[in-house]
């Protein structure tokens, strides 16, 4: 959709580009983005069309390139609609497939990015609609000789894996039924099996040749469709490697079964049969449909979390319609449905009770293991388990939109990315076919010239080994593998990484901050000391009111501690909140101050009054909050937040994992220090505005740290954003949530100290898989090469090293609270 474009439009060497816009609001955004545009160099016209929310713009690709209008729209204040497809990729048989159609999608017009997952059989495509669509995807990927589709719901994916695991247990039922006469033919000939019987229709060349043609062209077929299709589309693959070693064998067998036949029939008898070499390519075809049946089913267990996590969600729910009670499946709920959940059933969606009393299981959410009680006006979670009571829930959150859903969606896209790392392994494969066909042909040439001169048939095996010998299989699938197993226990364990570069960051943490309050604290504080210097009822009263509106934790607990005393409050008639300082509010006429001695200072009123009492109850971990009313010094108030019970055990954790642990908080010193003192932190960043927050990570940054800060505020999001890794507890905000790269769903700091420790132990998986993979092949072709390896050994050895990186990521996935890998 964006090639060249000769007609009227846009002359010959020109381009035409369709943006798809947003932002806008007017006439005049459209008028600001048009002339912005068109006075870019290289830009011969622009047109944006505000209804259409489009903008087509004519330009020369050798001034000015497709991004940088992208960038120029940005700067203009506005942006550029990008999409993601999730495609489901058939054909792949290696990493250098992957590679192939990787670079074959990023080169297309309109494609932003694309990620191609061996392991997972998936590609992400990042595109611009209006310059490419879903067809022309779908046949870029069959010009390369694969077959995309629009990746299928998680039951749909499950079906077609199932057909596909069956087609290949047939594969090899027939390729071993047919290979195996063949194999105890081979196996005959050697001296410590000669006892035997080999009956002699075996060693028939034309029954030798029936046998093997099924296996070489009906079970081998794929083989010969991939490679096909690989040089076709210019590169090479596995394909190329088996179908090249396996024909090399079958055809210079059949060369000799026909020469046979010839001078048989001159001789007027049959005579002894030639050497033949049948067996290798049928048993060769036959280890690896073998091998690739073993990965399949290895591979699938890597995604045995998921399905896990799929397995919580309830199929059904019972909705309340007109009156009348009705059993509707999970996707016909809506928000604003009333759900009635009985005792033992699994709360269908994310809402607010209505009605009714009972204790809920959230474990699989928070991993506590005692039931949390739910009333009218509790929020309840989806896949959640209703213990006694009868509950009546208000649906909010439905679908996609649900806590359930999210945490499924982060691990699929975390298992379908790719690490770093896995971009080495991936150039390696995309050169690695060709190298080895070269080697195989040189190794062939140096046996057959000087080695064993004349030997042909020495030469050809020692081909076919090397050719075998050198699948890059197992390098394709060393780190994909390791990042579907480890994210995926991670997430059992509650720790959802939002895609594989973070996975892999996370390991090479050496700075932990960590929020105070809903952090390191249990976020609910208490009000536990009033001092007043003006009649104490007048205090409450008015600093009561005044905090009604915010929305801060220490504001709640003010309020709340005051409703004990005096359940009716005035509503103020102004409110403002003051950030990192305070508040300010005007309540029954009277202006009403509650915050820090800065604002205080700010505000030019004399608090000293209170220092004394001020610094004993700072000193005591409390947070206390200096009142003014009408400009004079009225009292303060005290409140307590504790630090949550694990808080100490997790930073104990994360000492001993050599991490440097520091705390950030808007608190004063005093209260931050004492607070940290009991979770046995040492380092403490106190009376940090929120946007400071930020500026601090950057400090530690440019010391070369590598810092991760842990937040569940929307005041975090800023830190989340900028630290090298940000991790959100759970417990927190949508806002902090969305701007972390790890989430702890379960709130509890320890999930830090197993968030890092994950990371290492994938890393380290992804290490060994990678060595095994290298090495194999390093060692394998000179091996292979020398003589040493017959072609249905280098065979089984090729089978067995994809299934053994396999079956070492599986590893991952038994990965416990303390364990090792």
């Amino acid at each position: 959709m964006n090639e060249p474009d000769t007609t009227n439009h846009a002359a010959a060497g020109e381009h035409k580009a369709v943006l798809k816009l947003t932002g806008m609001t007017c006439a005049a955004c459209a008028s600001r983005i048009e002339k912005g545009l068109g006075r870019m160099e290289g830009v011969a016209s622009a047109n944006v069309n505000f209804a259409a929310e489009q903008a087509n713009v004519i330009y020369h690709p050798d001034t000015v390139t497709r991004e940088q209008l992208d960038e120029k729209v940005q700067k203009l204040g506005y942006g550029t609609v990008r999409e993601t497809l999730q495609l489901q990729i058939a054909g792949m048989t290696c990493a250098a497939c992957a590679t192939r159609i990787e670079k074959g999608l990023s080169r297309m017009p309109g494609v932003v990015s694309a990620s191609v997952n061996f392991a997972m059989e998936t590609a992400a495509v990042q595109y611009r609609p209006g310059e490419t669509d879903l067809a022309e995807l779908q046949q870029k990927v069959a010009k390369l000789g694969y077959k995309a589709s629009l990746q299928n719901s998680s039951g749909g994916d499950q079906q077609r894996k199932q057909e596909e695991l069956q087609r290949q247990r047939l594969r090899l039922v027939l390729s071993a039924l047919l290979s195996l006469p063949l194999l105890y033919t081979m196996a005959a000939h050697f001296s410590f099996l000669s006892w035997l019987p080999l009956p002699e229709l075996l060693m028939n060349p034309w029954v030798q040749l029936a046998l093997a043609t099924p296996v070489q062209f009906i079970v081998g077929a794929p083989f010969y469709r991939g490679a096909f299709n690989a040089l076709r589309g210019g590169g090479a693959n596995m394909d190329v490697l088996i179908a090249l070693g396996t024909s090399a064998a079958y055809f210079y067998s059949l060369y000799l079964t026909i020469m046979w036949s010839l001078q048989s029939d001159n001789m007027n008898h049959a005579g002894p049969g030639p050497s033949l070499y049948y067996e290798t390519s049928a048993v060769l075809i036959t280890l690896v449909v073998a091998g690739k049946l073993l990965e399949m089913l290895a591979k699938g267990r890597t995604t045995a979390a998921m399905e896990s996590l799929m397995g919580l969600q309830a199929k059904s729910a019972v909705v309340q319609r007109g009156g009348v009670e009705l059993t509707v499946p999970l996707e016909e709920v809506v928000p604003g449905d009333l759900v009635r959940v009985r005792p033992g059933e699994k709360v269908a969606v994310d809402g607010v009770v209505e009605e009714g009393s009972s204790s809920v299981d959230e474990s699989m959410l928070t991993g506590e293991s005692l039931p949390v009680t739910k009333g009218p006006g509790d929020s309840v979670t989806g896949a959640t388990l209703n213990k006694n009571g009868m509950l009546l829930v208000r649906a909010t959150r439905v679908g996609k939109d649900s806590v359930l859903a999210h945490i499924i969606r982060v691990v699929e896209e975390a298992q379908g990315s790719k690490a770093p790392i896995q971009r080495v392994a991936d150039r390696i494969s995309g050169v690695f076919v060709p190298i080895v066909v070269a080697a195989a042909i040189v190794a062939a040439l140096i046996w057959y010239l000087f080695a064993a001169p004349g030997n042909f048939a020495q030469a050809l095996e020692i081909a076919i080994s090397v050719l075998v010998i050198a699948c890059p299989c197992a390098l394709g699938l060393a780190t994909p593998t390791s990042i579907m197993a480890g994210s995926g226990r991670a997430a059992e364990l509650g720790i959802l990484f939002k895609g594989g570069e973070h996975l892999e960051r996370t390991h090479t943490v050496d700075t932990v901050i960590l929020d105070k309050t809903g952090t390191v604290t249990a976020g609910k504080p208490e009000l536990t000391d009033v001092v007043a210097i003006t009649a104490r009822s007048e205090l409450l009263r008015m600093a009561g009111a005044a905090e009604k509106p915010s929305e801060h934790p220490l504001a709640e607990a003010v309020v709340e501690g005051i409703r004990r005393e005096m359940p009716e409050l005035p509503e103020p008639s102004a409110f403002q909140a003051l950030p990192g300082y305070g508040i300010r509010a005007e309540v029954e006429g009277r202006s009403v101050l509650i915050g820090t001695r800065r604002l205080m200072e700010q505000e030019g009123v004399d608090a000293s009054a209170g220092a004394e009492e001020m610094e004993r109850l700072e000193i005591e971990g409390k947070t206390a909050m200096l009142v003014a009313l009408d400009g004079r010094y009225a009292g303060m108030l005290a409140v307590a937040d504790t630090i949550k019970p694990g808080s100490a055990a997790a930073v104990s954790r994360l000492k001993a994992l050599g991490l440097r642990v520091l705390m950030i908080t808007g608190d004063n010193r005093r209260t931050a220090e004492a607070i940290a003192a009991q979770a046995g932190i040492g380092e403490v960043l106190a009376e940090v505005l929120p946007e400071g927050k930020a500026e601090e990570v950057r400090k530690l940054q440019q010391q070369g740290r590598i810092v991760a800060m842990v937040g569940d505020g929307i005041n975090d999001a800023p830190a989340l954003a900028g630290a090298d890794i940000g991790m959100a507890v759970g417990t927190g905000t949508d806002v902090a949530l969305e701007a972390a790269d790890v989430t702890l769903m379960r709130g509890d700091l320890n999930g830090i100290a197993e968030a890092i420790r994950m990371s290492r132990l994938t890393m380290s998986n992804i290490r060994q898989n990678l060595f095994w993979a290298l090495g194999y092949n390093s060692l394998g072709v000179p091996v292979a090469a020398a003589g040493l390896l017959e072609p249905w050994l280098a065979g089984a050895a090729m089978a067995l090293s994809s299934v053994s990186v396999v079956v070492n990521a599986l590893r991952l996935q038994r990965v416990k609270s303390s364990d090792t890998v």
